[in-house]
């Protein structure tokens, strides 16, 4: 049987993410009779590639979250090394984990995006920023870390004392409504599931806290928009050129004009959380009636390494 190095933590702002989507797939691989070996990646990146020298895994489970394990970067080291490694590779990672890069291939691809742009705090502090509301978020990180809405002058002076100076962020109008994912597996639109925090928006704890949302799957939408949905998450998937597995978050915006309900692409997650509560692994197992264990038992099976 295949030994595989479950490589899970890393140095993000998402590294307690990563350990519990590495835990699980960890469990459920040594379940299936792998020969499994968890890795906690730190700042050694040294001590790493000795281990996995040593090691000799046959492949890599990229569990990581966020700057370095999402971005291209462990992507490369192990096209270096020459480990077949889960999810996409080093363009589609890079890529996908830039939301405004992301957003330009989108719109040039005729899917809508928010209004928005790379500001920097000196432009919002001097009053070049969109009309409130209005949606800060980091250009480079995911599971919603940093993220504020910008409904009154209050917030965007609590926004404005803890952005650092030197650093862009990324502004998007306020899109509201729904909270939508589609997902893609093996090149193949899955399903798409609404999500309905219990209490306000869906950020880093409504998703990964247990019971703090509801997922409604498939999501209860007109079929016209659900089949929309579903096109534009595989469109995005395919542009990037994503491996393996992706997810595609929208807003269905059904409030401004209840009579033309306006679907908007956010971002897609090249490397999505596989935890006990992520969105991936309920949606196939709801739509494409494949378990926990046997998606990572597929993704390990999917693995390559050069791409």
């Amino acid at each position: 049987m295949k030994k595989v190095m479950v490589v899970m933590g890393g140095m993000s702002s998402e590294r307690s993410v990563s350990l519990m989507s590495g835990a699980g797939v960890a469990a459920a691989l040594t379940e299936a009779g792998y020969n499994v070996v968890s890795y906690d990646l730190t700042s050694d990146i040294e001590g790493f590639v000795q281990t996995v020298y040593q090691e000799k895994p046959d492949v890599v489970f990229n569990a990581l979250h966020g700057r370095y394990g999402e971005d291209g970067c462990i992507q490369g080291l192990l096209n270096l090394i020459g480990v077949p490694y889960t999810h996409s590779g080093v363009m589609a990672s890079s890529v996908g984990m830039n939301k405004e890069m992301t957003r330009r291939i989108a719109q040039a691809a005729g899917i809508t995006v928010a209004e928005g742009r790379m500001v920097s705090r000196a432009e919002v502090a001097s009053g070049q920023d969109l009309p409130m509301p209005y949606v800060i978020k980091p250009n480079d990180e995911g599971s919603s870390m940093r993220v504020s809405i910008i409904r009154t002058p209050a917030d965007k002076e609590a926004l404005l004392k803890e952005w650092p100076a030197d650093k862009k962020m990324l502004m998007e109008g306020y899109v509201p409504g729904r909270e939508l994912s589609a997902v893609v597996l093996d090149d193949q639109a899955v399903g798409v599931v609404e999500v309905i925090p219990k209490k306000g928006y869906y950020d880093f704890n409504n998703k990964y806290t247990a019971g703090a949302a509801d997922h409604v799957i498939p999501a209860p939408i007109p079929q016209k928009l659900y089949d929309q949905a579903m096109s534009e998450a595989l469109s995005m998937h395919r542009l990037l050129m994503c491996e393996g597995t992706s997810r595609s978050d929208f807003r269905l915006d059904d409030v401004t004009d209840p009579s033309c309900p306006r679907l908007v692409f956010l971002e897609i997650n090249t490397n999505p959380g596989m935890t006990k509560v992520s969105l991936v692994p309920e949606v196939v197992r709801i739509c494409d009636g494949m378990s926990y264990q046997e998606l990572v038992v597929h993704l390990v099976e999917g693995a390559a390494c050069g791409k």
